[in-house]
């Protein structure tokens, strides 16, 4: 078959394009910048990660932007089907500098990874990366940033604002230095004020907490934090396991060598035998890695941690934070995940470290993130002994049956607190138990005037029981409401209370996601439209999901928030997993186009059958795309339980 004169004019510009990426060095950045706009924006998507990043700034004075190219990078990593929500340049570059980063600098590979390997592991890659990045996962090894990449942890420490830990640090051995070495200076020399602690190590978490903020110490970090001889380190320091990879007690694992008691020296003097002695002092730490000819800068500076995420909180990690949490008075956000539901005495344990907190005017702290909670009267237990904060998320799974050995029952008598208004400004519940007591939620909610964003998630009632009280409580009691997130809910029987809510109402972003809207609608059409007109009405709203609520044929109805007097603002539109089929959405977007967004709406329309009929799918996108952002991803019919599943 001939070729047409434009397919090889095609063909030949791409052997261009990828000629300039090949010899981008060669032929240079002015060069480059000279070429004419349609030919820059057509060149984007072939530049390389670094020249991409060389090109930025020079690009953006002249008011282009590199996003295509860096939603191309997206989706090479993730492939097509993948979607790259990311609005805005510096997002999707941050995302991309993120996923490589970490790949590049520990050595692990991917497809894309292997493809571009000569562009990637270069110091310019990691240079450039590493000041896009504001998260550092602290993996082993890293002895490199003790050696020929020290200047890359100069500029961590610049850049780095949130540290994790993901791999059980043993500090019985050498190695473990150099990690905690790398924690002391991105947290104490540099600005990072958060830490993400993905293991079960209590003495590990100690010594995070040690000095810097809380001022307790814990009695088995200071034991190892004076012992002088590396060997004492292991007889010194045996409490009860953790669990996990963290070995015995508070120590984290049996001694790397076995070595007769006491007769290592110390790292800063002589080696005896040709083995060195172990610190776990900072200040120790940063003698010893210090550069030779580098001056010592005297005392090391303590750093401040405002936010601490332990996302394995076992009995024995959550005892080290409890002694810390009355003097943590810099800490701002605390979150806490056990992948076992937490005791109640644990929980009641941790409610009285942050009475103690919460009771001093120095406090700080205003988010909580609890989960897993084993039921939902502990949640106004941790919001009693935290009257200030600002934020609660928690997560509640009853597993249990039957009598508990803590009894839900009234708190003990005294004042009557229930009324005290709490500053709460954002709520997220997520409940996994058979049975809900509503009056839990709604007696949360008269309590916080002041809330403005609100997630429920799971909740069930007994039969005949309905959610409509959820939003007259709502109506009375949130003024303020902005956010109202509800998700695995039934509120097919709750329209006419949500109608009344919509009315006079504030909020910018309302999600009712599997929800079972229509379920017992009688007249699902007219139902929707009355819903659909009354979010017209809302001027505030920007952001509205209807995801998994079986609207099928009936999402010709939402088209109708655009048309008529009244247009909706609405610029995100979520009708995902709804099991609209290729006819349903042409005629959708039929409507649509008719009376299209007032502004550019991005739609989502990922997990519906549009290969059912993809030519008929496809030209339905092809009349949205002028005006709107299409969030679309792959859908195989031949998936029975998920077909099933989305047209139940």
């Amino acid at each position: 078959m001939a070729i047409s004169a434009k397919e090889v004019a095609l063909c030949l510009k791409k052997i261009c394009f990828q000629g300039v990426s090949k010899h981008f060095a060669s032929v240079g950045v002015e060069a480059v910048l000279g070429l004419p706009t349609p030919l820059i924006k057509d060149l984007l998507p072939h530049l390389t990660v670094c020249q991409l990043d060389e090109l930025q700034p020079a690009l953006n004075q002249r008011g282009l932007s590199t996003h295509p190219g860096w939603i191309r990078v997206l989706q090479d990593m993730c492939g097509p089907n993948h979607v790259t929500d990311f609005d805005t340049e510096e997002e999707a570059k941050h995302e991309v500098m993120r996923m490589l980063f970490t790949l590049v600098f520990y050595g692990f590979t991917n497809p894309f990874v292997k493809r571009n390997i000569a562009n990637l592991n270069t110091p310019s890659f990691l240079w450039a990366a590493a000041k896009c990045i504001k998260h550092f996962l602290l993996t082993t090894p890293v002895e490199s940033l003790t050696g020929e990449r020290r200047p890359l942890l100069n500029l961590l420490e610049k850049r780095i604002w949130s540290v994790g830990v993901s791999q059980s640090i043993d500090v019985s051995k050498r190695r473990t230095q150099t990690a905690l070495y790398v924690l002391h200076r991105l947290l104490d020399h540099g600005v990072a004020k958060k830490i993400v602690v993905h293991v079960q190590c209590p003495i590990v978490l100690a010594w995070i907490l040690h000095g810097r903020g809380s001022q307790y110490v814990n009695p088995d970090l200071k034991e190892l934090l004076e012992s002088k001889k590396a060997s004492c380190v292991s007889q010194t320091a045996s409490a009860s396991a953790d669990g996990g990879s963290c070995g015995s007690g508070l120590v984290t694992g049996a001694p790397e060598e076995q070595v007769t008691p006491c007769k290592r020296s110390k790292l800063d003097s002589a080696e005896e035998s040709g083995r060195s002695n172990f610190t776990l002092d900072p200040q120790v730490l940063c003698r010893t890695f210090a550069p030779r000819d580098v001056p010592s800068p005297g005392a090391c500076p303590w750093g401040r941690i405002n936010c601490l995420d332990i996302r394995q909180c076992g009995s024995d990690s959550l005892r080290v934070l409890n002694s810390a949490l009355p003097t943590f008075f810099c800490l701002r956000s605390l979150t806490l995940h056990s992948f076992l539901t937490f005791r109640d005495s644990d929980v009641l344990s941790l409610a009285k470290a942050l009475k103690q907190l919460s009771d001093s005017s120095h406090s700080s702290l205003a988010d909580l993130n609890v989960s897993v909670l084993p039921c939902t009267w502990l949640v106004e237990v941790l919001l009693d002994a935290s009257p200030k904060l600002t934020s609660l998320t928690a997560e509640i799974q009853t597993l249990m049956w039957g009598l508990r050995l803590l009894p839900q029952q009234p708190r003990s008598a005294g004042p009557d607190i229930s009324a005290e208004q709490l500053p709460l400004e954002k709520m997220d519940i997520k409940v996994a138990e058979l049975q809900t007591d509503l009056r839990f939620i709604t007696s949360v909610l008269r309590r916080c005037p002041q809330l403005t964003s609100l997630r429920l998630a799971g909740i069930r009632l007994p039969s005949g029981s309905s959610l409509s009280q959820l939003f007259t409580t709502l109506s009375e009691s949130n003024p303020l409401l902005r956010n109202l997130n509800l998700e695995d809910l039934k509120l097919s029987d709750c329209l006419p209370e949500i109608l009344n809510l919509l009315r006079d109402s504030k909020l910018e972003e309302l999600r009712f996601n599997d929800c079972r809207l229509l379920e017992q609608w009688s007249n699902k059409e007219e139902s929707l439209r009355r819903l659909v007109d009354a979010l017209k009405a809302v001027p505030s709203l920007h952001v509205l999901s209807l995801a998994q609520n079986r609207l099928t044929k009936n999402v010709c109805v939402v088209s109708e928030l655009f048309s008529g007097p009244g247009q909706s603002n609405v610029k995100r539109l979520d009708v995902s997993s709804n099991f609209i089929q290729p006819a349903e959405l042409l005629e959708f977007a039929k409507r649509l186009r008719t009376q299209p967004p007032s502004n550019r709406l991005t739609l989502d329309l990922r997990f519906n059958p549009g290969d059912r009929d993809p030519d008929t799918w496809n030209a339905a996108l092809k009349r949205l795309r002028p005006f709107c952002v299409l969030l679309v991803k792959g859908w195989s019919s031949t998936d029975t339980m998920a077909d099933h599943i989305s047209n139940m």
